[in-house]
């Protein structure tokens, strides 16, 4: 398995690509609406407890969109079978029992981190 860690410079060059080029790749109705964020941030809180779940090996994110059409990023523990670790379905499980699935993270925009090389 990939140790999945990147140079700054290629991060760099990757977030810089996106920026540039997020609206053109949008349907023109959709362009200047925020549909793809800049980023999204999550307390680590949630990782922690997608990580601490029972025979929990990876984190996948899944991408989602919300009713304004933007694109949010939706989190879910992967055990070691590669199969997602989900609530059973249909039921409504308290976040504090079961699996769990992260989503709600802070969008860019609006609410955007301070400038970084990442974030031009």
């Amino acid at each position: 398995m990939s140790d999945h860690f990147i140079g700054l410079p290629q991060a760099i060059e990757m977030t810089t690509r996106y920026r540039s080029k997020k609206e053109t790749i949008l349907d023109p109705a959709y362009r200047g609406k925020d549909i793809l964020l800049l980023s999204e941030t999550f307390g680590r809180e949630a990782f922690d407890a997608l990580l601490s779940e029972q025979d929990c090996t990876s984190i996948r994110i899944y991408f989602g969109m919300n009713e304004n059409l933007q694109v949010r990023a939706i989190i879910v523990g992967a055990n070691s079978k590669n199969e997602d670790l989900l609530p059973q379905a249909g039921l409504m499980i308290p976040a504090s029992t079961g699996s769990k699935i992260v989503e709600e993270g802070t969008p860019c925009p609006p609410a955007c981190p301070p400038p970084s090389p990442l974030n031009g």
